[in-house]
C-alpha cells in the first residue's frame, strides 16, 4: 500500500501529446492511387501519456501534466481537451515553429493501422520539466518510453530524484518502433516501484518468449508488475506471488475500438492503487475503466461522456468503488 502525504497534486505525469485522427470503415489492405472513402471519423486528444492523465483526472486524482506542445492548432485543440478534464496544465509547454504530433488511427477490428507524426514528442527533455512541481506531487508517471527519446540522457538522474524527494514511481513503456528494447531501460528498471504493460511488452522488455517466462525474470527487480491481458484481464505479480483478476465482461456488439483501452486501464489502476487499496481491487478497477473506454472512439471520448461514464459506473457497482469518478 502507499502511505498517504499532504501534497498537492496526487500524480505528475511527463509525456506526449498528440491528437488521433480516427477513420474508420476501410479496407485493411489499402491500394495505392486509389480514392479510399471512410464510413466515419472522429478527431480526438491522443498519446498514452495524455489519455492517461486526461482519464485519470476524471476518476478524481490531482493530477499534473508535463508535456511539450506546438504553437499551432492542434496543440491548442488538444489543450482544450486536457483542460477540461479538469487537471493541473500549468507545466504543459507552448514551443514556437514545432509542430503538435499527430497518429491517423485505421481500425479493423481487433486490429489497426496507426500512422503517427510524431512532431515536439522527441524533443522534450529533462531540462523542461519543473522540479520544484514534480515533487509536488506523491507518484510519478512515464508513458511511451521510446517515443520520447530526448527524455532519455536524463531520466536515471530524475528518477533518483525523484525518489529521494519521496515520490514512488511507475512506467509503462509502450512499443519500441525500433525493436530494440535497449537503451535506458534497464537502468530504469531498477529504480521504479510499479511496471504496466501489456502481455507483449513484458515480453519483450523481459527479451523472454513467454509471461510466464518473463515475470519469473523482472519479479526481483520491479516489485509490483500488472500485466494488461485485453479480454482475459489482467495479471497482477507481487513478489513470487502471481494472481489473475478478471475482466469486465461487456457485450462485443458494444466495443466501437480499443484504442486507449491500456491507459485508461492504468488510470484505474493508480487511482485505486494510490489510495492504499490492494494492488488485486486496483488491477479490478483498471480493467473496469479499460473496458469503459472502449464503449467510444478513442482513447478519451468514453470519459468525457459523464453520464455514459456514471451509467457504466454504476451498472458495476461491486467492481466500482464510490467516489472514484467525478
Amino acid at each position: 500500500m502507499i502511505a498517504s502525504a499532504v501534497k498537492p497534486l496526487d500524480v505528475v505525469i511527463a509525456g506526449e501529446t498528440n491528437l488521433d485522427l480516427i477513420l474508420q470503415g476501410l479496407p485493411e489492405a489499402l491500394p495505392v492511387d486509389v480514392e479510399l472513402l471512410a464510413s466515419n471519423f472522429h478527431m480526438t486528444l491522443g498519446g498514452s501519456s495524455s489519455i492517461l492523465a486526461h482519464n485519470l483526472s476524471l476518476l478524481g486524482a490531482r493530477v499534473g501534466f508535463a508535456s511539450l506542445l506546438g504553437d499551432d492548432a492542434m496543440g491548442t485543440i488538444a489543450l482544450a481537451h486536457l483542460a477540461e478534464a479538469g487537471l493541473d496544465t500549468s507545466p504543459i509547454v507552448r514551443r514556437a515553429d514545432t509542430r503538435t504530433g499527430v497518429t491517423i488511427v485505421l481500425p479493423h477490428g481487433a486490429r489497426r493501422h496507426m500512422l503517427t507524426y510524431p512532431g515536439v514528442t522527441e524533443q522534450i527533455t529533462v531540462s523542461d520539466l519543473d522540479l520544484s512541481l514534480l515533487v509536488t506531487a506523491r507518484h510519478f508517471h512515464l508513458s511511451s518510453l521510446f517515443l520520447q527519446t530526448g527524455l532519455h540522457a536524463g531520466l536515471p538522474q530524475l528518477f533518483d530524484h525523484l525518489r529521494r524527494s519521496g515520490l514512488t514511481l511507475s512506467l509503462d513503456t509502450n512499443d519500441d518502433p525500433s525493436g530494440l528494447w535497449s537503451g535506458v531501460l534497464p537502468t530504469l528498471l531498477d529504480k521504479i516501484d510499479l511496471l504496466l504493460p501489456n502481455e507483449v511488452e513484458v515480453q519483450k522488455i523481459a527479451g523472454l518468449p513467454s509471461l510466464e517466462a518473463a515475470l519469473d525474470a523482472l519479479a526481483p527487480r520491479v516489485p509490483l508488475i500488472v500485466v494488461k491481458c485485453g479480454a482475459r484481464g489482467a495479471l497482477v505479480q507481487r513478489g513470487s506471488q502471481r494472481d489473475w483478476v478478471a475482466p469486465i465482461p461487456i457485450d462485443s456488439n458494444d466495443v466501437i475500438d480499443t484504442i486507449g483501452a491500456g491507459d485508461s486501464f492504468n488510470a484505474g489502476f493508480l487511482r485505486v492503487w494510490l489510495d492504499g487499496m490492494d494492488p488485486l481491487r486496483a488491477a479490478a478497477f483498471g480493467n473496469l475503466a479499460g473496458a469503459l473506454s472502449t464503449l467510444r472512439p478513442g482513447g478519451v471520448e468514453a470519459f468525457r461522456d459523464a453520464a455514459l461514464r456514471s451509467s457504466f459506473f454504476s451498472h458495476h457497482q461491486a467492481e466500482a468503488s464510490p467516489g472514484y469518478f467525478r
